[in-house]
């Protein structure tokens, strides 16, 4: 075996079975000392590493072992699935397709690479691997999991059915699989055949087969000797603390939650980290890294936190935290952001929305109680990946590019699972209506080929003609530029677009959209009535297309339309971070009063409501007004605007007197002390958005490095927001 030891040794054994894993890192290493080609300790040693979140080592020490046994399916199943942990998904590929042809008749080969395909959005082949797997699934785990990998691939090629069909089959074969569970909720959201009950009985199936598994562990709590006035420990559990759609409308929250009234804690599921997740470390009063641990340990860790209310920011969504929700490890928990629709759970006290997105007469669709906002259910903020960019010139709203063009472009940007047949064949119409105009839509795997020729095809099926299309590939870095080259957006229906609809309207783009019934077919409905654009929603298919062909027949007031556009959105609720925190926060308080009501009062519904009014009359006045913001310098210092503003202005005068002084020793490029001003403002920028003393800094870092046109540019920015603050105030 070339060195290799029969068998690992019996410490090497013992410390895997009983997941010691620092004692299994020693053992690897004191084997590697004598062996430097021993099989199983390379196989072990990476392994270990990983549990422990020492990510670069374990890739190093399965670089290593890649060199002593390239043709170990092991080592290379166990390196390809480090890179997958780590989010390298593009560099698992090769490890997992070389394990496909050592072991070709190896079921979990064939699963790891349909799996990485799926993340590198390469369904084509990724479905291929998904029917591998289910030819030769010969257990019952085996058969459910490739069931539901056929499903996720499916749903990329809009065969929204089809996946739901093959979640159901899963769940007949196992009723308690919650990917499946999970995955067949996403998909129905989609199907224009699946109404809002139905959504709710399949939420209810979830619960009912999830909730009795932890039925024994669910925490009780007594809330009668709690005060309506407490400071509050406030947690947010996500998997999303991360470059996801979750924290387009969470970054405002946890930087500028009422820090009078509430201690502001993240519970992460998530392993993985960017530079967004460091953002989030640094606004929150606490940070709880949950992954890589047991779920015993895990739910421990919630529990010490003691919090009052826990709110779970995934609902239906992968790698969700809902088991712990089941456990009901806080006495008040909610639902938000995450999916649209109802969880089914009843330890979930509150699904957090608005009245223009859940209408007065649709509670009965719900398990949890609405907790309506009296602002639309959440809070946008763009360009999370590179906030600076907000400032740029390639990021400001363009004329509407019909007036270069000479025709209208139409487009979504939409995940290509939520353009149904029906919404296809209903923009088919709309191109077909206008004379000259074109439809651009935006997909994954849009760079192959193959994709593209095959989605052609359905797309000419359903009405459009071959010159109607222009097929772009999804690239996240022209994620807001592309929407330059469209002239009006069309939403998707009945799954409307979410993050999508708040990025095209702040690029000036006018958005036509369908209201339906409930949370998923009124996304949009609540983004367009709360901005005051109720005239571009509709409730049937011809006032669709029709509303979308009257504004294209007027250019010159499209393009009047798209310069103006950015300023009502970030004027209006949708973006005022500062007063939508206000709000939210007055109504978490109120679902605590409304529990020490319940917990006083049980069963009295007139002396609950009672209590919530004079204990409402009795909180402290100044939480009635909203707080001066703060700003998360990083994990544990936060301080307060005014603070910040001091800070920033010792940096300028710091980098200036280095400028100085360099220059009379004949040095003639900026200061690093510049750099760290420019870092400086990033921060508070990211706390709160548009602050007219850092934009002014970032002028002059700008203008002392010879970028007079950039300078100009912060400068405008900050004039800006100080009108405005002066029209505010």
């Amino acid at each position: 075996m070339n060195n290799a030891s029969t068998l690992p040794s019996s410490r090497i054994q013992d410390a895997f079975k009983t997941q010691n894993w620092q004692a299994l890192i020693t053992e690897c290493n004191k084997v590697l000392r004598k062996k430097p080609k021993d099989l199983f300790a390379h196989r072990y040693f990476g392994f270990a590493l990983r549990r422990l979140d020492r990510n670069e080592e374990a890739l190093s020490a399965y670089a290593k072992a890649i060199v002593y046994w390239p043709g170990d399916a092991e080592v290379l199943m166990n390196y390809g699935q480090t890179l997958l942990e780590v989010g390298k998904d593009f560099a698992a590929i090769p490890f997992f397709e070389k394990a496909t042809k050592l072991r070709p008749e190896k079921y979990l080969t064939w699963m790891k690479l349909s799996q990485a395909l799926y993340r590198c959005q390469n369904h084509k082949d990724g479905y291929e691997c998904a029917k591998k797997m289910h030819a030769m699934a010969d257990i019952h785990q085996e058969k459910v999991n490739s069931l539901v990998h056929l499903a996720l691939h499916e749903r990329e090629f809009g065969k929204v059915k089809e996946a739901i069909a093959h979640c159901s089959e899963a769940l007949a074969l196992e009723p308690t699989e919650v990917t499946a569970h999970t995955n067949r909720l996403l998909f129905m959201l989609a199907d224009p055949d699946v109404n809002a009950e139905a959504l709710k009985t399949a939420a209810e199936q979830y619960a009912a087969a999830v909730e009795p598994l932890y039925l024994a562990i669910r925490q009780a709590h007594d809330g009668r000797a709690r005060s309506p006035s407490e400071h509050l420990r406030v947690g947010f559990l996500s998997p999303d603390f991360r470059n996801h759609s979750v924290m387009y409308f969470m970054e405002g929250v946890l930087a500028q939650m009422d820090r009078r009234q509430f201690t502001v804690i993240g519970l992460g599921l998530h392993g993985g980290c960017d530079s967004i997740t460091d953002r989030a470390k640094a606004y929150v009063n606490e940070f709880i890294d949950l992954t890589n641990r047991p779920f015993p340990a895990q739910l421990e860790q919630i529990r010490q936190a003691k919090l009052d209310i826990l709110i779970d920011l995934a609902g239906h969504t992968g790698n969700n935290g809902l088991a712990f929700m089941a456990c009901k490890p806080a006495p008040v928990q909610a639902t938000w952001i995450g999916y649209p629709g109802t969880t089914g759970l009843k330890t979930i006290d509150y699904l957090i929305t608005d009245v223009h997105t859940d209408p007065p007469g649709v509670d009965y669709l719900y398990s949890e109680k609405l907790l309506r906002l009296d602002s639309r259910l959440c809070v946008y903020r763009p360009l999370i990946r590179n906030p600076l960019y907000r400032y740029q010139p390639a990021y400001a709203v363009k004329p509407s590019p019909a007036l270069t063009n000479g025709f209208v472009t139409f487009g979504s940007c939409n995940n290509l699972g939520k353009l149904t047949d029906e919404v296809l064949a209903t923009w088919a119409a709309i191109v077909d209506r206008v004379p000259g105009s074109k439809m651009l839509i935006e997909g994954k795997g849009f760079e192959q080929e193959e994709t593209v020729r095959k989605y052609r095809e359905r797309c000419l099926s359903l009405g459009f003609q071959e010159d109607h299309l222009v097929l772009l590939p999804l690239d996240a870095r022209n994620q807001y530029l592309t929407y330059h080259q469209i002239d009006i957006a069309l939403d998707p229906f009945p799954l409307n677009g979410g993050t999508t609809s708040m990025d095209v309207l702040w690029m000036g783009v006018p958005l036509v959209a369908m209201a339906g019934r409930s949370f998923r077919d009124r996304l949009t409905a609540g983004i367009l009535l709360h901005l005051g654009r109720p005239e571009w929603l509709v409730e049937s298919r011809e006032n669709y297309i029709q509303r979308a062909c009257d504004l294209a027949a007027d250019v010159g007031q499209l393009n009047a339309l798209r310069l103006g556009l950015r300023n009502e959105l970030e004027q209006s609720i949708l973006m005022r971070e500062d007063r939508f925190c206000h709000r939210l926060g007055l109504s978490l308080r109120q679902t605590w009063l409304q529990w020490l009501a319940e917990a006083r009062f049980p069963g009295q519904p007139t002396q609950q409501i009672q209590y919530v009014e004079q204990s409402w009359r009795d909180l402290p006045s100044e939480w009635m007004a909203q707080t001066m913001p703060g700003v998360g310098l990083k994990p544990g210092q936060r301080v307060s605007l005014p603070e910040a503003q001091t800070l920033m202005e010792k940096a300028l005068q710091k980098a200036k007197e280095a400028d100085t002084k360099a220059a009379q020793g004949s040095i003639k490029r900026p200061h690093p002390c510049w750099n760290e001003l420019t870092a400086l403002c990033d921060t508070v920028l990211a706390s709160v958005p548009n602050e007219p003393f850092a934009l002014a800094c970032l002028a002059e870092v700008e203008h002392a490095s010879g970028h007079t046109d950039f300078a100009v540019t912060y400068l405008r920015y900050a004039q800006t927001a100080i009108a405005l603050n002066t029209q505010v105030n």
